[in-house]
């Protein structure tokens, strides 16, 4: 059996899709299982453990029909059974059609819909998982969406192990403020202020001086870690160059405190005890229902509104 997903979102959306990759893996142990997705959502794909092929389109409107005609091309040489499509736009749709793969895989009522062989309705108000799990109903596949996972290499592994020894460190707790190509963009309206990371660290330091904190920087950000790291001299500063070198460290880690981001879907994968703070996205879409992953939403739905005392209490319990 030959299964192709197209997966048009980025690096967060491929890691919340591995869940109903792994549940294909499962029902098909020899199924040849390859997925197409932007070429920047690649990289997710070094701690997916049940892909055979990775291949990159860029989904976007700047495509020119000779791009389509490619990438129709290599989807016919496949000659795949069935086809999944997590997206909604009916570009991927038409050339699933086209493609003459028998079973197409979709939600219903989008863009995507009259071309598709079996439809399925988009429950847009669930962990952003169950949704993508819900496509293999049409494929069968009823059991309910396995716990987020990932496969770390051992070469990323023993980078951490390293890194550790490098900032002198063994229990730790993660920050992650946000932005960076490596890890999904977040926008400066997104990021929680300097001052306020500054006053959650000043209490951890009251209150567990002998715990180091350790805050993620992007190779892209030189603006947003300096300026925190300024603010807060005792942060200790790690620099993952992939997310493999990236979901290692955070495996090693206490706690994960974070924004909405994939540095928060790896702690869930590695059951990393998190606290992610959202502004206008609703948590129960991007954290599963489970109380070693919380999120704090902001009442005015802007991130800066949280209050670093809200936060100290999910922290210390008060």
């Amino acid at each position: 059996m030959r299964v192709v997903a197209l997966v048009p979102g980025g690096v967060d959306d491929q890691i919340l899709f591995f869940p109903t990759l792994d549940s294909l893996r499962k029902k098909y142990p020899d199924a040849e299982i390859n997925v197409i997705v932007k070429p920047k959502a690649k990289a997710a794909y070094r701690v997916c453990r049940s892909v055979d092929e990775v291949m990159t389109f860029d989904y976007g409107d700047r495509n020119s029909p000779a791009d389509w005609a490619n990438l129709l091309g290599v989807m016919r040489d496949r000659y795949y059974d069935a086809a999944i499509v997590a997206g909604q736009g009916w570009g991927t749709g038409l050339l699933l059609w086209l493609s003459g793969i028998p079973v197409r895989v979709g939600y219903g009522g989008t863009g995507s819909g009259p071309f598709l062989t079996d439809k399925v309705t988009m429950k847009a108000d669930q962990y952003l998982a169950d949704t993508y799990h819900d496509l293999l109903t049409q494929l069968g596949l009823t059991e309910p969406t396995p716990e987020l996972a990932i496969s770390i290499p051992k070469a990323d592994l023993d980078w951490a192990e390293a890194e550790q020894k490098r900032l002198g460190i063994s229990s730790y707790v993660l920050l992650y403020g946000g932005g960076g190509q490596l890890v999904g963009d977040v926008s400066a309206g997104e990021r929680y202020p300097i001052e306020q990371w500054q006053a959650i660290v000043q209490d951890f330091q009251q209150r567990q001086p002998d715990l180091p904190l350790v805050v993620i920087q992007d190779p892209d950000d030189q603006e947003f870690v300096p300026s925190l790291v300024a603010a807060c001299p005792s942060l200790k500063v790690t620099k993952p160059e992939d997310i493999g070198k990236l979901a290692a460290i955070i495996a090693g880690a206490n706690l994960m405190l974070c924004v909405n981001s994939v540095p928060m879907h790896l702690a869930v994968a590695l059951q990393v005890y998190t606290l992610a703070l959202f502004g206008p996205e609703d948590p129960r879409k991007f954290l599963p229902d489970n109380e070693k992953f919380q999120g704090i939403h902001s009442t005015t739905g802007k991130i800066e509104n949280i209050e670093p005392q809200t936060i100290l209490a999910k922290v210390w319990g008060g």
